[in-house]
C-alpha cells in the first residue's frame, strides 16, 4: 500500500493519569490495525510501548512510546503516529515534548477512576500547547464504570465543549457495544473486535435520541449556514454534522468523547476511524517557530522548504542517540545536510526509520507532518530545529519549551576511577535527552536535579544501563555560609628560616562584615612601601581561599570586607607563597577572635493548587519555616501561593506536596537569598 500523503498523516498523543489505560489502548490499536497478531499485557512486561527495562520493572510508562499503524477508513488509507506518553507528573517533560509534535492530544480517561490530578494536568498542557483535544473513556468493562459518570466529570472540570459521539450498550461486564449519537445506530461488537448492527435498547433508544439532538445543537450552533438550515427545518446528515465537527476540534470549539474497552476491542476500530476523521491534518494546522523574536506560522508543505523540529532524543545502547523527528516543511531524506539553527552544527541525515517500540522500520522519506527517527544526530539536542543551510529556514528557531525547574536532587558519587571518569559526559548525553534533568556542582560533589524521586531514580538506572557509569546517591548537603559577626583588626605572620632561603611576610588586616549579598571585597591601604605591590594579588588569592576553606563552622564565608593595611616584607625570604599564606592566616585568625553568624540558604517557592487544598498547604508551607507571601486567587479556581522557606526544609516538599494535594500541584523552587540561621538549627 502506498504511503499516505500529508493531508491523510496523523500524530497523536496520548495524554492522562497513569493507570488510565494509555499503554493498553494503544496494543488494542495496534492488534486491531493488524500490526500485532495479538495485543501485549502492561503486567507481562510485553507492550510496544513501554519497552525499556525500566517501565518493565515497574509497569508504568516512563518515556516516550512510538506506535505507527496504516488505517482504512472508507476508500481512504491513514498514516497514525501515536505517542504514548507517562502520566507521572516526575516525567511531564515526555508530555510537553509530545503535544509539541500532535495534530491531536487524545486524552484518555479511566471509566472507574474518572478525572483524576493526571487529567488535569494532561487537558492543561494541551490548552496550553493550542492542541485539539479529544476524550475517550476506557475500562467500561471494569467493575463501578460509569461513562455518565464520567462526562459529568469533565464538564465540571473543564466546562463546556464535550461532544458525546457513543453512548455504551452495557456497562461493566455487560459491556457489549456503542450507540452512535450521530447516525442513531447500535453496534454490537464479537470477539474478533468487529461489530454488526443491533437494536438499541428502549432505555438507551430514549437517552440517545435525546444526545441526538443536543449534540446536533451544538455542532450546528458554530456553523452560521447549517444553523439556519436547521433550524429552518432541515435536518443535517451525520456526514454533515462529523465535517461541521471536525473543523471545531481543529479550533478547539469541540471536544468529542468516545467510550472503548481495550480488553475486549469494543469500539476501537470505531476510534481508529474517528481519529482519521476528526483529527486536523498537519495541512490544515499552522506550527509556530521563531524568527529573531518574531513568532512565524509553517505550513506543513510537503514542497516547501525543508524545516525539522527533533522534538525528543533518547539514548540507546546499541545506536547511540536516536532523534525523534517532526518534518514541519518539505520532504526530508537520507543524505540531506541540514544545519541545526541553535547550535550551528551541521548535521548529515542517515538512514530514515520508523520507530514501533523499539523496532526500527526504514522508510524512505518522510513529508511535512510526518514523524520519523534518526541515529546518531549528535549536534541536535531535544527542542532543535534542523534546516536547509541556505533556506529560510536557517534563520529560524524554535519556540522554548516550557521551563520545568528542577524541585528535587541529589548528590552523586561515582562507584570506581572509571566511573569518575566517564561521569560527566553520561550526563551531558542524559541531559540532552531530557531536558528537565540538571546537574550542577555543590562543593565537590555532582548534584542532579529533576522532577522528582522517580525521576532521578530512573535517569540513575539508565546512567548504569545506557552508558555503564554506576554511582551512589546521598541527600544533597545544605548550602549553608558563614560571615564575620564585627569588625575586627588581625595580625598573619610567616616565619621560617631553616637554612638557604627562608618564608617570611607579616599582613596587617582589618575584617569587617558587608551588607548581605555583597560578596566580597579587598581594599589596599599600604602606604610606605611595607608590602611591595607585587605581593598584593597574593595576599588576596590567600584571603579567598580562607573563605573558601570556612570559618569556624567549616562553611564558605562571604559577605567580608578586607582592608589591608600594613605588613612586612623581606628582601630575600618573602615570596608570594609566604604573603598567600600569612593573609590565609590573618583571615583565619580575625574569623577566631569575631565569631561568625551561619546564613542558611532560603528559596522562593510558588505553589499552585485546589482552593480547597490552601489551608493544607499554607499550615504545611509555615511547619516548615516558611513565610507566606502572597496568595493569588486564579480564574480557573485555584491559588498561587508565594513563600519563602529555608532549603533545609524542601528536601522532600515535592513529595509531601503532591501527597497533600492528591497531585493536584505546580510547584516552583528558585534559589533567592541568604539569612542568618538559628542558633539552635545551625548543625553541629
Amino acid at each position: 500500500m502506498d504511503q499516505a500523503t500529508t493531508p491523510r498523516v496523523r500524530t497523536v498523543a496520548l495524554l492522562g493519569a497513569a493507570g488510565a489505560g494509555k499503554t493498553t489502548l494503544v496494543e488494542a490499536l495496534l492488534h486491531r490495525a493488524g500490526v500485532l497478531t495479538r495485543p501485549g499485557r502492561v503486567e507481562d512486561g510485553s507492550t510496544v510501548s513501554d519497552h525499556e527495562p525500566e517501565e518493565i520493572a515497574r509497569g508504568v510508562s516512563l518515556s516516550l512510546g512510538v506506535a505507527p499503524f496504516r488505517w482504512r477508513c472508507g476508500a481512504a488509507g491513514y498514516d497514525v503516529t501515536l505517542l504514548d506518553t507517562p502520566g507521572s507528573p516526575d516525567f511531564v517533560g515526555v508530555v510537553d515534548a509530545a503535544v509539541s509534535a500532535s495534530d491531536l492530544a487524545l486524552v484518555v480517561v479511566s471509566a472507574v477512576d474518572g478525572v483524576q490530578a493526571g487529567t488535569r494536568t494532561a487537558w492543561r498542557l494541551a490548552s496550553e500547547a493550542g492542541v485539539p483535544r479529544m476524550v475517550v473513556v476506557t475500562k467500561e468493562d471494569k467493575a463501578r464504570a460509569s461513562f455518565r459518570h464520567v462526562l459529568d466529570e469533565l464538564r465540571a472540570a473543564f466546562g463546556d465543549g464535550f461532544v458525546p459521539l457513543e453512548l455504551p450498550l452495557g456497562e461493566e461486564q455487560d459491556f457489549r457495544g456503542v450507540a452512535d449519537v450521530l447516525t442513531e445506530h447500535g453496534y454490537e461488537y464479537d470477539g474478533d473486535g468487529t461489530h454488526h448492527d443491533a437494536a438499541l435498547p428502549d432505555d438507551v433508544a430514549d437517552e440517545e435520541h435525546r444526545l441526538h439532538d443536543e449534540v446536533t445543537e451544538e455542532i450546528v450552533s458554530h456553523d452560521d449556514d447549517q444553523l439556519e438550515r436547521y433550524l429552518s427545518g432541515e435536518v443535517p446528515s451525520a456526514d454533515d454534522l462529523e465535517r461541521t465537527l471536525a473543523h471545531e476540534v481543529r479550533d478547539g470549539e469541540a471536544f468529542p468523547v468516545l467510550v472503548v474497552s481495550s480488553a475486549t476491542g469494543v469500539g476501537i476500530d470505531r476510534l481508529a476511524d474517528l481519529l482519521c476523521e476528526l483529527t486536523p491534518a498537519a495541512a490544515d494546522r499552522t506550527l509556530a517557530v521563531l524568527a529573531g523574536e518574531t513568532r512565524v506560522d509553517v505550513v506543513a508543505d510537503p514542497a516547501g522548504p525543508l524545516l525539522v523540529h527533533a522534538f525528543r532524543t533518547t539514548a540507546d545502547p546499541f545506536v547511540g542517540q536516536v532523534t525523534l523527528l517532526r518534518v514541519l516543511s518539505g520532504t526530508l531524506r537520507p543524505g540531506d545536510r541540514l544545519v541545526n539553527t541553535t547550535t550551528r552544527t551541521e548535521e548529515r541525515v542517515p538512514a530514515l526509520f520508523r520507530l514501533l517500540g523499539k523496532e526500527h522500520v526504514p522508510v524512505e522519506s518522510a513529508a511535512a507532518g510526518e514523524v520519523v527517527a534518526v541515529a546518531k544526530l549528535t549536534g541536535t539536542p531535544s527542542g532543535s530545529l534542523l534546516a536547509d543551510k541556505a533556506g529560510p529556514g536557517a534563520r529560524m528557531t524554535a519556540v522554548p519549551a516550557r521551563e520545568r525547574p528542577p524541585v528535587y536532587a541529589l548528590a552523586l558519587e561515582p562507584v570506581t576511577q572509571s566511573d569518575d571518569d566517564r561521569l560527566s559526559a553520561a550526563l551531558t548525553r542524559l541531559t540532552a535527552e531530557d531536558p528537565t534533568l540538571s546537574v550542577d556542582r555543590s562543593g565537590d560533589r555532582t548534584v542532579l536535579r529533576g522532577l522528582g524521586d522517580t525521576h532521578l531514580t530512573v535517569a540513575i538506572e539508565r546512567l548504569a544501563r545506557v552508558f555503564g557509569v554506576h554511582v551512589s546517591t546521598s541527600p544533597v548537603p545544605v548550602g549553608y555560609r558563614e560571615t564575620i559577626r564585627r569588625s575586627v583588626e588581625a595580625e598573619g605572620k610567616v616565619k621560617k628560616q631553616s637554612g638557604g632561603h627562608g618564608q617570611y611576610a607579616v599582613v596587617q588586616l582589618r575584617v569587617s562584615p558587608l551588607p548581605q549579598g555583597s560578596g566580597f571585597e579587598f581594599v589596599d591601604s599600604v602606604v610606605g612601601g611595607a608590602i611591595p605591590r607585587s605581593y598584593l594579588p597574593a595576599v588576596q588569592k590567600g584571603v579567598l581561599e580562607a573563605m573558601e576553606h570556612g570559618g569556624p563552622h567549616g562553611y564558605p564565608v562571604v559577605d567580608l570586607r578586607v582592608e589591608v593595611y600594613d605588613g612586612k616584607s623581606h628582601s630575600v625570604d618573602s615570596s608570594d607563597m609566604a604573603f598567600r599564606t600569612a593573609a590565609s592566616v590573618g583571615v583565619r585568625e580575625a574569623l577566631a577572635q569575631a565569631g561568625s553568624i551561619v546564613l542558611e540558604p532560603i528559596s522562593h517557592v510558588e505553589v499552585t493548587v485546589p482552593s480547597h487544598a490552601q489551608g493544607d498547604v499554607m499550615s504545611d508551607l509555615s511547619s516548615r519555616r516558611g513565610r507566606i507571601n502572597a496568595t493569588t486567587s486564579r480564574d480557573d479556581g485555584s491559588v498561587t501561593i508565594e513563600a519563602s522557606v529555608p532549603e533545609k526544609e524542601l528536601a522532600r516538599y515535592v513529595l509531601d506536596l503532591r501527597s497533600i494535594t492528591g497531585g493536584r500541584a505546580e510547584l516552583t523552587i528558585r534559589p533567592d537569598r541568604f539569612e542568618v540561621c538559628p542558633d539552635h538549627l545551625v548543625p553541629a
